[in-house]
């Protein structure tokens, strides 16, 4: 017993001395548009980061090139090791984590080389094949993910298999963009996590490949990764890349997560009761709940949480994308400051430039509309609040399916460098809302790698490296201001039957 106590003792001395030194973690994002990697230390201070763009053309919302990925990634991963190798000891970097799109799939051959361009989410041709899959998993009962549409990673599988069938001989397995890459640091193509396999099918109840993909599609099961938690180890960097980038060969690899999760994480919305909406191009609203959130509508979809917990969300077609392309020439900064003064408008607008909603409701046939001949300040301001009332929508929907309440919500993307944004937020939906310091997808990979490395959860990862920048706290006037016109836009919605009464 005593000699069990001094080696306890002993352990935990190592550990204190271990904490006491700086630790750092390398987050990568494979993004549509190029590749970004980041270093950040223990308490999540970005320390270096680096870029490079992808040379896109017209098909690239279709394919891409793996190899083009991974040539960018060590090209920037080279550059930021050379920029900090004076700077810090880089023996002290402890872990690497991936970030990439969700529903990308690349099929390898047997010897983990690409047999085939890598087939994007965006890629529009797998919409029979999305049919064949939601209708067999429909039929086979499976409690699992069943709402497949064409951005999938199965409807991708089946459709290659569909197109390429001489090639079905030479192919080893299909895996997701984030692998990819993890497998180039690694060696280890094998593995996945559940953010990634759940749009390939994956059964993230019952932890297992359901029986349908392999029995009522044309998938062998040889084709299908392991499926393990978001953050584990799947290997250490290989000495190869050690020896270029001047790192140790102990440096843990992890299992990568999607790009939407990795900046839910980046925003700190980690444990049971946090929630995260993220206006970019489209606003993306993820949280945590204790039980799974069952959408009849498959509007709302879970991923699952490395702890257990649930993470449901979705995304919208609205977002901040007429910013830039309806007022993309007018001095931003003197139009918020005027929208400032506008709140509340109480003018009905929707910002939706495409025909079609999916978040949080699905409405093919709908259009954004608003008032004419409003000033330039009036417009800009009335299409902000009226992406707040879209999110509100979502909360309130997010509420009465997971019967759990919403207390704050945390915030990232372009949107939330408006103050008037997030007053308009914030009293539209009644809580107050935390703009985060660092919220990129890169950052985000990174506090995923610390969290079973250096820290014993991502709960607790999260809390140590993620930092508020700001609160936004609600007015109780703005607000019984915004409830009135928020009635009045949702019975507008209403009328136009883009949804229910």
């Amino acid at each position: 017993m005593q000699i069990g106590n001094e080696q306890e003792t002993f352990s935990a001395k190592l550990v204190d001395k271990k904490r006491m030194q700086p630790s750092y973690f390398i987050g990568v994002d494979i993004g549509t548009q190029g590749a970004r990697v980041v270093l950040v230390n223990q308490n999540g201070i970005m320390v270096g980061s680096k870029e490079e763009s992808f040379p896109l053309n017209n098909q690239s919302r279709e394919e891409q090139s793996p190899e083009l990925w991974w040539s960018s990634c060590l090209t920037s991963l080279r550059a930021l090791c050379y920029e900090l190798k004076p700077v810090i000891d880089l023996s002290h970097v402890r872990a690497i984590a991936v970030t990439s799109t969700s529903g990308t799939i690349i099929p390898l051959d047997k010897s983990n080389r690409p047999l085939h361009a890598a087939i994007m989410y965006s890629d529009p041709r797998s919409v029979q094949e999305a049919r064949l899959c939601k209708a067999a998993a429909s039929t086979s009962g499976s409690m699992g993910f069943t709402a497949f549409n064409a951005s999938c990673g199965l409807s991708k599988m089946v459709w290659f298999v569909n197109n390429f069938p001489e090639k079905a001989s030479q192919l080893g397995m299909f895996i997701h963009a984030a692998d990819y890459i993890t497998g180039q640091l690694s060696g280890n193509f094998k593995v996945t996590d559940y953010t990634n396999a759940l749009k390939s099918g994956y059964d993230i109840v019952q932890l297992q490949w359901p029986d349908f993909i392999t029995k009522a599609l044309p998938i062998k099961p040889e084709w299908l990764q392991e499926v393990v938690p978001t953050g584990v180890s799947v290997g250490c960097l290989k000495s190869e890349l050690a020896e270029q980038l001047g790192l140790s060969d102990k440096i843990i690899i992890t299992a990568g997560v999607t790009d939407g999760c990795a900046s839910q994480v980046a925003s700190g919305a980690v444990k049971p009761g946090d929630w995260n909406t993220t206006i970019g191009t489209t606003l993306v609203i993820k949280g945590v709940t204790a039980k799974e959130v069952k959408d009849p509508t498959g509007v709302l979809y879970c991923h699952r949480h490395p702890e257990g917990y649930w993470m449901p969300g979705g995304a919208s077609n609205t977002g901040a994308d007429w910013v830039s392309r309806l007022f993309g020439q007018s001095d931003l900064n003197e139009i918020n400051a005027a929208a400032a003064k506008l709140i509340p408008t109480g003018l009905l607008a929707w910002p939706l430039l495409q025909q079609g909603e999916r978040f949080p409701f699905v409405a093919p046939d709908a259009q954004g509309f608003a008032p004419e001949e409003l000033s330039e300040a009036e417009l800009f301001t009335a299409y902000m609040e009226g992406v707040a009332y879209i999110e509100r929508y979502a909360y309130e929907r997010i509420q009465m399916l997971s019967g759990e309440t919403i207390h704050q919500v945390y915030t990232a993307g372009g949107a939330s460098n408006s103050d008037a944004w997030l007053t308009i937020r914030s009293n539209v939906l009644g809580v107050p809302v935390y703009k985060m310091q660092s919220v990129s997808g890169a950052a985000g990979a990174a506090i995923l790698a610390a969290s079973k490395t250096y820290y014993t959860s991502l709960s607790e990862a999260a809390g140590n490296m993620v930092q508020v920048q700001k609160i936004e706290t609600p007015d109780k006037d703005l607000v019984d201001q915004y409830d009135q016109t928020y009635t009045q836009f949702i019975n507008t919605l209403k009328l136009k039957g883009y949804i229910p009464e």
